[in-house]
């Protein structure tokens, strides 16, 4: 996967590293196995890892990191922001004295503040947006990029460094716990994400009544942010959190239920680094390339329902096109979908 190359970077005389990938939720999902190879590659090393202030509760309790540096994104928006952006940085990432910055967002602020560091060498990614590489002493060139999982991509960054890739983990901590569900345990549960802010992927809630209804008496437990009005009452096999759980909550309750079934988005992708057993639903991207990482999961698109080990990246191409269409609909998913969804559902959990 990666481009013949060689690297100057002895990972093994590393002392103290830096990850720079501070956001979203999904990115920096997909860059923990990454991380967790490296750890393993030189485990005495320091790992510090610089996250934006809204997703830094997602690492807490990430057992190889030893530090985790907040950026509070918001603060330095427009070109005034960029200067308190390069003082910030100054004053918060140049105490301390790396080996090796690994800059995997890939964009001008992130390889900007990568660079400000007092940092040995940086390496990041040929391909990348804004002019980043030219702020890089290490580019590594990922061969058949553009179909390519982003998880595959930074454990290429990874091996580059100098880790083996072999058996790769998210090593996400437990979480914690929400109270109030032992009631619900009784029964196979399902972890239920409809929406997402990403224009026509979230269900609407007819289509989270209707696979409650068939899915009835399975306890289903709705979680997410939703801005519209929602029903004055659900069906009773749901117990509605939405808008009421913290991320390390979400990550007891992936462990807690016994399916995740959940749109294109990022809290698809925390399920999908705790359990396999996940359902990503997809209207027009990509489930290949933007779908759950492991190969045991599955994707539903097209009125298909598709284990990720047998998806190809030209099987559901990207349709952008689609995409306007699809938020303009009332609903994403024909009444026979959802119940290709309930079946398979229901085989799963052999009710």
């Amino acid at each position: 996967m990666v481009s013949h190359w060689v690297s100057r970077v002895k990972l093994a005389e590393c002392k103290r590293i830096l990850v720079v990938k501070p956001s979203s939720l999904g990115d920096i999902i997909h860059t923990l196995p990454a991380v967790e190879a490296i750890h393993r590659a030189v485990p005495d090393a320091e790992i510090d890892w610089l996250v934006s202030t809204d997703w830094s509760p997602l690492l807490k309790g990430v057992t190889f990191l030893d530090r985790l540096i907040p950026f509070p994104r918001k603060e330095f928006r427009g070109i005034s922001g960029g200067l308190k952006a390069v003082t910030w940085a100054r004053t918060t990432l140049q105490q301390t004295h790396y080996d090796l910055t690994l800059d995997f967002q890939g964009l001008f602020r992130s390889a900007l503040l990568s660079r400000l560091t007092k940092t040995s060498r940086v390496m990041g990614f040929q391909k990348t947006r804004e002019g980043a590489s030219l702020f890089y002493d290490e580019k590594v060139m990922i061969q058949g990029w553009s179909a390519t999982h982003a998880v595959d991509r930074n454990l290429a960054l990874a091996k580059a460094a100098g880790a083996d890739i072999v058996s790769p983990s998210f090593g996400l901590p437990e979480g914690d716990p929400v109270d109030g569900l032992t009631s619900i345990r009784k029964k196979p549960t399902i972890l239920l994400h409809p929406f997402s802010r990403g224009e026509g992927k979230s269900l609407s809630t007819d289509e989270v009544i209707e696979l409650a209804n068939q899915l009835a008496p399975t306890p289903i437990i709705l979680v997410g942010m939703f801005e519209g009005n929602t029903p004055d009452t659900w069906p009773d096999n749901i117990t509605d959190l939405l808008g009421q759980t913290s991320l390390p909550q979400l990550i007891h309750l992936i462990r807690f239920c016994d399916w995740t079934v959940s749109v294109d988005s990022g809290p698809m992708h925390l399920a999908a680094g705790i359990t396999d057993r996940v359902l990503s639903l997809h209207t027009w991207s990509n489930p290949a390339m933007v779908g759950p990482w492991p190969k045991s999961s599955w994707a539903f698109r097209e009125g298909e329902i598709v284990q990720v080990v047998d998806l190809t990246p030209d099987r559901f191409p990207e349709r952008r096109d689609l995409k306007s269409i699809y938020g303009k609909q009332r609903r994403l998913f024909k009444p026979d979908d959802i119940e290709t969804m309930t079946s398979f559902l229901r085989e799963q959990l052999s009710i």
